[in-house]
């Protein structure tokens, strides 16, 4: 049985070098029998805001809804973004608002401050560019905004192992060098299926 794989590109603009890596991806993993799906949140139109947090229920958009049907039929999940500010882009955590909401991805328990953890079994992979270079984001920023996808959000999803790879820096890159990372990508969406 072929392994079932979302690529979520969590890039505001569809022609981002993220989209690039997003394809790379998902061509790697077709290549390898994997069954593939991606969805560009630059090429959908939701509302990123949780209105009324959970305090009154907000009608998904349509997209939306495509986008929990897939998550429940993947086994794994690709999330390729930039870091911007040391964290996601806006559209990104919009899409982690309005989609990973109780009883999707986590339940409350009653009387309890813990949770369920309604994606558990799912693997995620985490692609991210920055301009920093990967030893300032280690030493300085302790990967923060990586944290915060892995534990904070994923994890406590139960969406794990989380891994990340770190594309490095982008800013005043060669078109050599974004060749190179494309096919690193393609390689790991290989190694995936």
């Amino acid at each position: 049985m072929s392994k079932k794989i979302l690529v979520i590109t969590g890039h505001p603009n569809p022609e981002s070098f993220c989209s690039a890596l997003s394809q790379a991806y998902a061509e790697g993993a077709s290549g390898s029998r994997a069954s593939v799906r991606l969805i560009d949140l630059g090429r959908i139109s939701f509302d990123q805001n949780l209105r009324h947090g959970y305090r009154r229920r907000t009608e998904l958009e349509p997209e939306l809804v495509e986008a929990q049907e897939a998550i429940r039929w993947a086994d794994h999940l690709v999330f390729v973004y930039p870091t911007w500010w040391g964290a996601m882009p806006a559209v990104l955590k919009g899409f982690f608002d309005r989609v990973f909401l109780p009883g999707f991805a986590f339940k409350y328990r009653e009387n309890s401050p813990l949770w369920d953890k309604l994606l558990t079994g799912k693997t995620a992979r985490l692609i991210v560019t920055m301009d920093t270079p990967s030893w300032y984001n280690r030493f300085i920023y302790r990967r923060a905004g990586h944290g915060i996808m892995k534990r904070n959000i994923l994890q406590f999803c139960g969406i794990k192992p989380v891994r990340v790879t770190e594309i490095t820096p982008i800013k005043d890159s060669t078109d050599a060098q974004r060749a190179k990372w494309l096919e690193q990508a393609r390689k790991l969406g290989a190694a995936q299926a």
